[in-house]
């Protein structure tokens, strides 16, 4: 018999084998954000229904325990009669209550389609999130309500504000860049302020929107209190070495903190093609401008926090607070999606002065500048309060990482560059610190430093050390031998305190120990 023949008669035993001896692949039952289980009803639940209506729409099932489990209702035919009426009377919407049955025992389910209004109960909003109903407050409450009535923030009025109040050379400004980028024409750019403010969309029945005193006003925190950028330079963990600030119209600053971070907080490393300088940032220059810039598109301005840029030995993160739309997660804003910004308007002017585009690839411009220039991939976090990105300056660059660094401290990039106040550090009071609290101690240094790594637990921890976010999967193929190896080499290391892991497996990061901490 031919090894061929071998492997047909053993495909044909597993063929009759899988007839007799059928295989019964039950669904994995989860809670989501479009469905909930609860045993029994209780008029508390109308929470989880209004949530449910303020989100995507959804099922609540009564009579399943915890675990997606039918585990029958008693009451069944009477909810059936109360539900629609009890709903009704307290959320003003009207659902569709169904008995079903599973396993011979009935279960109520309890459908919700997405209102296009905001929903209370009791005088409270509630949102779906996840799996978990959540109640909205404050800056919360009034962008969810502004954006089911079809508005948003950035683009409400501001009373009593003249166009001549705004900062021409900030409109001078964004003249040149729309014209520099081509997505506006010399003849549109010679119209008039009130032509041009406009055609961008930020007058509101005549009335200069928030979008354009951020964008165009001197002083837009008169009127929009933290409306500026703040950077600091850290030492391990956080102690404030220095910072700047940067006041103003968004038009002007925002390449006024690009060029302050790379030339007064990061240490270039230059080189030359030819009669060429080139300079090697720890972070490529296009993917610190595609964060900056997409973090002051997406802020939520109503929370009064400033963007926080922390420059450490080994990193830097930019920290926003803002959030993602209420149906994504993390995973949706590293995968391929349309773009939806936070503050439409901002974003459309950023768009016509050639700062950004307008098809969701942001992240994907990040990370491709990063893995093009052989740095470290960047790490994206979000919570409901807060996105941030963290760069890692990688192996070979953070060996003498702060040496140098700020040594022209205070040159002043821009007009308030080097502006410092130690006292106003600490809105977040430890937010920031990159890998905990002795931050850089290790990322970017020696992998020689570690002690007690075999040959191949070296490698692993020099492939950590360049790529903090890379998988053990990566790393098997790197190194040539199987991930089950690769993974049991990571367990020791771990028990041995060598390495630990930052965050889930999916967007977290390695951190290395060096010997003597």
């Amino acid at each position: 018999m031919t090894m061929m023949d071998a492997g047909c008669a053993r495909a044909d035993f597993l063929n009759l084998w899988g007839r007799k001896h059928p295989i019964r692949l039950e669904a994995v039952r989860v809670e989501n954000q479009k469905t909930e289980w609860k045993r029994q009803w209780r008029d508390d639940f109308l929470k989880a229904i209004c949530g449910l209506a303020n989100a995507q729409g959804g099922t609540l099932e009564i009579g399943r325990d915890d675990k997606g489990a039918v585990a029958g209702i008693e009451n069944a035919k009477e909810l059936l009669k109360e539900l629609p009426n009890t709903v009704r009377h307290a959320l003003g919407i009207v659902p569709s209550v169904e008995l079903r049955d599973e396993d011979g025992k009935h279960y109520i389910a309890v459908s919700i389609v997405a209102s296009g209004t905001p929903v209370s109960f009791r005088g409270r909003h509630y949102i779906r999130s996840g799996s978990t109903t959540q109640e909205l407050e404050g800056s919360e409450l009034a962008n969810f309500i502004l954006r089911r009535l079809g508005k948003t923030w950035d683009g409400m009025a501001i009373p009593n504000i003249k166009i001549s109040d705004l900062d021409t050379s900030a409109l001078r400004t964004f003249r040149e860049k729309a014209l520099a980028s081509e997505r506006l024409q010399k003849a549109d750019l010679e119209m008039s302020d009130e032509a041009l403010l406009d055609s961008l969309s930020l007058l509101e029945n005549g009335e200069l929107s928030r979008a354009a005193i951020l964008l165009f006003h001197h002083n837009p925190e008169k009127f929009v209190f933290g409306a500026f950028v703040k950077v600091g330079y850290f030492e391990s963990g956080a102690e404030l070495v220095y910072q700047d600030e940067f006041h103003g119209s968004l038009i002007v600053v925002a390449d006024q903190i690009v060029e302050t971070i790379c030339r007064k907080y990061f240490k270039g490393i230059i080189s030359y093609e030819g009669v060429l300088r080139v300079t090697d940032y720890p972070v490529p220059r296009p993917a610190l401008r595609e964060a900056i810039f997409n973090a002051i598109v997406h802020r939520d301005y109503a929370t009064g926090v400033p963007i926080q840029i922390k420059v450490f030995p080994s990193c830097v993160t930019v920290f926003n607070d803002g959030r993602l739309p209420e149906d994504w997660t993390i995973d949706n804003l590293l995968k391929k999606h349309r773009s939806r910004p936070y503050n439409p308007k901002i974003a459309y002017a950023f768009y016509r002065a050639g700062f950004i585009e307008t098809w969701g690839r942001g992240i994907e411009r990040i990370t491709t500048a990063c893995r093009e220039a052989g740095k470290p991939d960047p790490v994206f976090e979000a919570s409901p309060s807060e996105v941030s990105v963290t760069f890692f300056f990688g192996e070979g660059i953070g060996e003498n990482a702060g040496e140098g660094i700020g040594e022209n401290a205070g040159e002043g990039i821009g007009e308030n560059a080097g502006e410092s106040s130690e006292e106003s550090i600490g809105v977040r009071e430890n937010a920031g610190e990159c890998i905990g609290e002795n931050t850089g101690d290790c990322i970017g240094e020696n992998t020689g430093d570690c002690i007690g790594e075999s040959e191949i637990q070296s490698k692993i921890l020099r492939l950590m050390q360049s790529k903090p976010a890379i998988s053990a999967k990566a790393i098997a193929d790197e190194i040539g031998i199987a991930q089950r190896n690769v993974e049991a080499h990571i367990q020791s290391m771990k028990k041995a305190k060598l390495v630990r892991r930052v965050g889930p497996a999916k967007g977290g990061y390695w951190r290395v120990k060096r010997s003597g901490k």
